[in-house]
């Protein structure tokens, strides 16, 4: 693989980012510097730490990099969670999201056990 742009789980987890920063855009105002801000940041570090571990070009940094990246996807998962509870997150999205989340975090703990193997 040429680049981390051909991955699966970097094209769908740069798709969820851009779906939660167009959901949190109707969160309060109030929330800006609060879960808004947490949910985001989390969303965008999936991908973020998937290509700059792949990019770094040494297998063992990469795999910590995914390992940064699925913990960006446990937190994420908690503040959707928190979201939904607090009624920022309707049913619908807190479905969807997590479906979306629960694909990637499954894609990324295969990539780690691959690439810890080989």
């Amino acid at each position: 693989m040429k680049s981390y742009k051909e991955l699966t789980v970097w094209q769908k987890s740069v798709d969820l980012s851009v779906i939660i920063y167009k959901i949190t855009e109707s969160f309060p105002k109030s929330e800006l510097y609060g879960l808004t801000s947490q949910i985001r940041r989390n969303a965008v570090s999936i991908p973020s730490n998937i290509a700059e571990g792949q990019r770094r070009g040494h297998k063992a940094e990469y795999i910590q990099f995914l390992r940064i990246s699925f913990g960006s996807g446990a937190e994420l998962e908690t503040q959707l969670l928190i979201a939904f509870k607090v009624g920022l997150l309707s049913q619908r999205d807190f479905n969807m999201l997590s479906e979306k989340l629960d694909e990637i975090m499954r894609m990324l703990n295969k990539l780690i056990t691959v690439l810890s193997k080989s």
